[in-house]
């Protein structure tokens, strides 16, 4: 039985070298680094010393093979990875702004991330794990929705548990088949892990954040609402307790993958039986450290790398 289970996009990221570079000028761009948001959750959940296993698909190429050696190098599970002979690898390039914002160009349903399929042997090799963990950002296409609304069902029928991250992007619900696939995951999913934007997305009029997310929780079965909070920590909402947990002063690098990080060491942690506290208490400083390197996976950190974060911000409990 594996700890943990995730599916979906698997890229190669390239980054900007300079702020504001324009994606119609020529510039110069570090990489390519392993990259997509699932991928990042279960490289950080597994150096965290949980049993991962992924599936998804990358081409016959360099950026494939690039991406496979990370994960087998975390120790994941990559038997249902498969390989496509006749695309490429899917893409990412990503520029930051001084305003602090970020625009990105994907190659994905073009690329060999749209030709994963979930064949019988896969479906079974997953289904029995303890957590399936969803990504928004992996309910991109009607293909990819119906292959995690089946590993949803099978994990659930063997008794595993849902986490989603809703991993919320405008270009994503602009589109009514993905946007159903979202909210319709509401329903599924027992862990919720929300950013300040995502609550904002799914907040009804003349409602604060903390109605929203009793909304929410009194409408579907989820048991653990997780607010991600970036620098300024997170809150968990549960039917008997409210916590927050105060974010740690680093200096930013690099945000992208940090929420990604946060949920894979949550997660991880809640699997090993950790308290709730001690496992937000990881979480947030396996955020922090993320956004300290270059590199959407470079930031993925072990307990050896969190504890001295822990122990010099006095939360090592």
């Amino acid at each position: 039985m594996f700890d943990i289970a995730t599916s979906g996009e698997l890229l190669a990221e390239f980054i900007a070298v300079k702020r504001n570079q324009r994606f119609d000028e020529t510039g110069d761009f570090r990489g390519p680094f392993p990259s997509g948001a699932p991928a990042i959750f279960a490289s950080q959940a597994a150096r965290m010393g949980a049993n991962v296993a992924y599936a998804g698909c990358v081409g016959h190429d360099g950026f494939g093979d690039m991406i496979l050696d990370r994960l087998r190098g975390d120790g994941i599970d990559v038997e249902a990875v498969q390989r496509d002979a006749q695309r490429p690898t899917g893409t990412a390039f990503v520029t930051y702004h001084d305003d602090g914002s970020r625009h990105f160009i994907y190659n994905i349903a073009h690329s060999a991330v749209g030709q994963q399929a979930l064949s019988p042997e896969r479906l079974k090799h997953l289904a029995a794990s303890r957590f399936f963990h969803v990504m928004g950002s992996s309910l991109s296409s009607p293909e990819a929705i119906d292959i995690v609304r089946r590993l949803v069902g099978a994990v659930k029928a063997n008794g595993g548990r849902i986490s989603f991250d809703p991993n919320i992007r405008p270009e994503l619900v602009a589109s009514e088949p993905v946007k159903a696939a979202i909210l319709n995951m509401l329903a599924e999913c027992d862990i919720f892990l929300p950013s300040d934007a995502d609550i904002d997305w799914l907040r009804e009029q003349g409602e604060t954040m903390e109605m929203t997310i009793q909304r929410l929780m009194a409408a579907h079965p989820m048991s653990l609402v997780v607010l991600k909070q970036a620098a300024q920590g997170c809150r968990a909402f549960s039917d008997n307790q409210t916590l927050t947990v105060a974010g740690l002063t680093v200096e930013e690098v690099d945000p992208t993958g940090a929420g990604d990080c946060f949920g894979g060491a949550l997660v991880a942690s809640l699997a090993q039986g950790k308290s709730l506290e001690r496992s937000l208490a990881l979480a947030n400083a396996a955020g922090a450290h993320a956004v300290t390197c270059v590199g959407p996976m470079e930031g993925c950190s072990d307990l050896s790398q969190l504890e001295p974060r822990l122990a010099s911000a006095g939360g090592g409990q």
